[in-house]
């Protein structure tokens, strides 16, 4: 099967900025008080439901993160060096390479998904696909935490990041609602959202969305 280009575009370019990337991105301690609070509040709610899956975790920080605060996590990312970068960091815990198109976890395996920062990346065509994955690998009960940029439906299409490194994945900002009713239409009740505006003096928001799977 031919891989979805996106993908594709998404691979090589974290490999290419993937050690700048890891210096570069904050450390979750380092996160503002609200986003930490919203990782808190996934880990005490995912804790006692079983493995919980980090997507797209890159070089695996935030799931270190939410290993320390008791969570029984792996990291699965897209990106070989990403992964490579996670396991040598973090050899305690496991890493490996995956798409969120097609999760190579048995169906209702997980306690639990964190999608931080990850789905942007995706086309809104191709969401339904990666939320009806999310929705198929969460036991009943499982909750999912999907945290990302937002928007009134830019797509950019950067050329250079993290170090100046060139890159050719894109990104599309999707309303809140609109993430929402995705979540919704693939089977997940959303309980919590939040909208942040950033505050580093450019014109960005953050949405953080806490679902489960219904009994």
């Amino acid at each position: 099967m031919t891989e979805p280009s996106h993908l594709t575009a998404i691979r090589e370019s974290y490999d290419t900025v993937a050690a700048d990337y890891a210096r570069l991105v904050k450390e979750p301690a380092e996160l503002d008080p609200v986003s930490r609070a919203m990782l808190a509040a996934f880990a005490e709610l995912a804790r006692p439901l079983g493995p919980v899956a980090d997507l797209g975790c890159g070089p695996g920080k935030v799931t270190a993160h939410l290993a320390a605060l008791g969570v029984p996590v792996f990291g699965v990312d897209v990106s070989p060096r990403m992964v490579e970068l996670a396991r040598e960091a973090h050899p305690e815990l496991r890493f490996t390479v995956g798409s969120m198109t097609a999760l190579e976890i048995g169906s209702g395996e997980l306690g639990g998904i964190l999608a931080y920062y990850t789905t942007h990346h995706t086309p809104p065509r191709w969401l339904p696909t990666v939320f009806a994955e999310f929705h198929r690998t969460l036991a009943p009960g499982g909750r999912l935490m999907l945290a990302g940029h937002v928007g009134s439906g830019e797509h950019l299409r950067p050329t250079r990041a993290y170090g100046d490194h060139p890159v050719s994945y894109e990104s599309h900002l999707l309303p809140p609602d609109a993430i929402a009713e995705l979540l919704r239409q693939a089977g997940l009740v959303v309980t919590t959202r939040v909208v942040q505006e950033s505050e580093e003096g450019v014109r960005r928001q953050y949405g953080t969305f806490l679902s489960y799977k219904p009994q």
